[in-house]
This record gives structure tokens, sequence and C-alpha cells, in this order.
């Protein structure tokens, strides 16, 4: 099964639909009928079986702030398998794919929001960095809030090592 790249702007409505419907019995949270939760994405990763979505990820490329420095990051964002595909792999499969998008991208790191050990299988490492993010209320955006995380994972894509102790503000709300 091959794994797809398409570029956000030449997803077909087909696929947009598909990919909301996956995320819906993949997620408790309300994505309002959406193949994203937030903004629209710039890629999406999708691997099918018999002609149907059964895989996702969706990548961005940000400019954010890391201390006192603009670092251009990819984020990875609703990783999904369809529940009755789970267990074959299709996960591991997308997120390396991703991986190689990320590595041929100008982002100096790939972060994530998890905590699935096929992350940290991957490479990911838990960064405790304080955060300042856009919160956001359904698709409107409201108060920027500092703080902990918890979730935040990064691999480094280069030489260039994480500032575990630096502010990361992800100038929006997260991916």
């Amino acid at each position: 099964m091959p794994i797809e790249v398409i570029d956000e702007w030449r997803l077909s409505a087909a696929d947009d639909g598909a990919i909301a419907d996956l995320l819906a019995r993949c997620f408790d949270t309300d994505f309002g009928g959406r193949s994203f939760f937030i903004q629209h994405h710039h890629l999406r990763l999708v691997l099918r079986e018999e002609g149907q979505i059964v895989g996702h990820i969706a990548m961005v490329l940000r400019a954010v702030q890391l201390g006192d420095s603009l670092v251009t990051i990819a984020g990875l964002a609703e990783v999904a398998t369809d529940p009755d595909h789970r267990g074959k792999g299709i996960a591991a499969d997308l997120l390396q794919a991703a991986i190689v998008e990320a590595r041929s991208s100008p982002a100096e790191f790939l972060l994530l929001f998890g905590q699935a050990k096929l992350y940290a299988a991957a490479g990911f490492r838990r960064v405790g960095n304080r955060m300042a993010q856009i919160i956001t209320t359904g698709s409107r955006a409201g108060r920027v809030i500092r703080g902990d995380n918890d979730h935040l994972m990064i691999l480094p894509l280069g030489d260039r090592p994480w500032p575990d102790a630096a502010l990361l503000d992800l100038r929006g709300p997260v991916f």
C-alpha cells in the first residue's frame, strides 16, 4: 500500500470528506465535520486500502519563536488509523513517511503533541519547554496563554540541538 502525499490545496472534496469521517471515528474531539481541527494543513499523508483511506497524518510548516530565535519547524497533527485497521503498522509507516517529508523541507525540527510509544520508537523525545500559544474555542481564536506542556515531542532534523530551557512560542494555536 503506497503512501500518498497530497498538497492541501489539491485535496479533493471526496478525500476531504473521507479524512473528516476517519477523524470522527478516531478521536473524541469534535472536528466540526472538518478534516482538520483548527486550521488547514500544508500536506496530508494518506494510506488507502481497497480505495478507502485507512490512515492519515497532517503536516504543517511553521515559523515559531524558540527562545531568542525564529525557527522553522514541521508539525504533525491528526495522526489517525481506522479502528478496523489498527495493528497493521499503518501509523508507523505514515510516521516514517512524514519524517522523510520533513527532512526534505526547510524545517529544523519535527514537532508533535502526543504520547504514543510509536513516536519515541521513531526517535522523538519528550521535552518540557514552557510554551506560549493561542487558545481556541472551536475555530475561534482566544487569548494567548503561557505555561507548561506535557505532550510536546521533538525530532531534530539537522545538527542544531533543541534548547530544552527556551520558551517555545507557537505564534498561533497548536497544530
